[in-house]
């Protein structure tokens, strides 16, 4: 009886490694589809993060012949005299009013003119050695009166054009002479009325009227 138990004891033993080595294997990982179609599978590739752009603002652009008028708004940059420089408006006078100096005369310059006379009324008695730059901030408006959908005022935008202060103000109303309109236009020389095609260049200040047609 111990003999056959011994027996027993052994074959268990030797049926044990073979049980517990013994791998079950699960079922096989699911291919992806490109796999399965093609025979190969393609990684995924992220996709790419968005570049944000952000927009420079740019000062006004403006000739450095251009003629100062009152509606126009300047920046004026005294430097190391914060107490001196902001945005001055050029009043119905023409001219700009400064703390410590006062009002300057600035219809009819340019702004290089405009930061010579600032420099030159500092330089008497106020600053000894004043550095002073000025730059066009804002243009005075136009305006546009007749027949379009909205006459009035509006700011002005460099290069523009007639037909573009046209559209600002909404394109001709349906009575619209639609070929030509009246330009009026002041500088140093006085003021100059004229008829023009659509395509004519406007300056800040300007009046565009668009008249009526008879038929």
């Amino acid at each position: 009886m111990r003999g056959a138990r011994a027996v027993y004891c052994l074959l268990a033993t030797l049926a044990l490694p073979g049980c517990v080595g013994t791998t079950v294997a699960g079922p096989p990982p699911q291919r992806d589809l490109d796999s399965m179609a093609y025979g190969q599978s393609y990684a995924m590739v992220p996709a790419a993060t968005p570049v944000a752009y952000a927009a420079a603002t740019a000062p006004v652009p403006y000739d450095t012949a251009y003629r100062l008028d009152a509606g126009d708004k300047m920046r004026v940059v005294v430097f190391g005299q914060d107490g001196l420089t902001n945005t001055y408006a050029i009043d119905a006078g023409g001219s700009i009013t400064m703390p410590l100096i006062g009002a300057v005369p600035a219809r009819g310059r340019t702004p290089a003119g405009l930061a010579a006379e600032i420099t030159g009324t500092l330089r008497r008695g106020y600053i000894r050695d004043p550095s002073v730059a000025v730059e066009i901030e804002a243009y005075r408006p136009f305006f546009i009166l007749g027949e379009v959908a909205a006459p009035g005022q509006y700011p002005y935008v460099p290069n523009m054009s007639v037909e573009s202060a046209v559209a600002i103000a909404g394109g001709f109303s349906p009575r619209a002479l639609r070929d030509r309109v009246t330009l009026t236009h002041a500088d140093g020389s006085g003021v100059m009325r004229i008829v023009v095609p659509l395509g004519t260049a406007l300056s800040p200040g300007d009046t565009v009227l668009v008249g009526e047609r008879w038929f």
